[in-house]
């Protein structure tokens, strides 16, 4: 799916304003608009990522940016994570109605109560899985390809991340389509969409 010059990594588009690159290394375009962005993009976009409370965090982050720009989610997440316990699965399938009124008066993080009841939701599905997180996503990992060489070049969903999909709804996880799929699989270094003249070598 073609996309706009500057979209983050889920196609949103994003302002240029200010220096682009200011280090001199070359980055995926999305990359360029902020310093929170580099930063992401550099340390841990497209890195692999393993342990069950860091894929439950990185996917309740990637539903809650529906709808939003992905800059928002990285200004809130340490509010995320204070009010969502580190995102441990354990703590978070443990919230109850108060939590959920605690959570929704939170100024810090997105207060969208159909996403908050979401995420305890799928912490409690993570807690009951008869495999972890880690493996269950994990084994959807498509086979390795080529780094895209332009922003066109990088899908917006695959037949993985539509298969990944259809098996956590089965599961009984919520807001988690292909789109957002392919997004966690993108964050969590399942593929590596770095485009070939980026300087990060995430899979080195």
């Amino acid at each position: 799916m073609a996309r706009p010059a500057r979209t983050d990594h889920r196609g949103t588009a994003v302002s240029t304003d200010g220096p682009v690159t200011p280090d001199g290394r070359v980055r995926c375009g999305w990359a360029e608009s902020s310093q929170l962005y580099r930063d992401y993009h550099d340390r841990e976009w497209g890195r692999p990522l393993h342990g069950d409370d860091a894929m439950f965090e990185r996917m309740s982050l990637e539903a809650f940016q529906s709808g939003l720009s992905w800059i928002t989610i990285l200004r809130k997440r340490p509010a995320f994570r204070s009010a969502f316990a580190g995102f441990s699965i354990e703590r978070v399938a443990g919230f109850g109605e108060a939590d959920v009124d605690r959570l929704l008066a939170d100024p810090g993080i997105v207060r969208n109560r159909a996403k908050v009841v979401s995420c305890i939701a799928n912490a409690k599905v993570a807690r009951e899985l008869d495999t972890s997180l880690d493996k269950l996503i994990w084994s959807f990992a498509p086979t390795p390809r080529s780094r895209p060489r332009t922003l066109s070049d990088v899908p917006a969903v695959t037949p993985e991340s539509t298969a990944l999909a259809k098996e956590l709804k089965r599961r009984g996880f919520r807001f988690i389509g292909p789109t957002t799929a392919y997004a966690l699989m993108q964050a969590t270094g399942m593929v590596n969409d770095h485009l070939a003249d980026c300087w990060v070598d995430a899979h080195a």
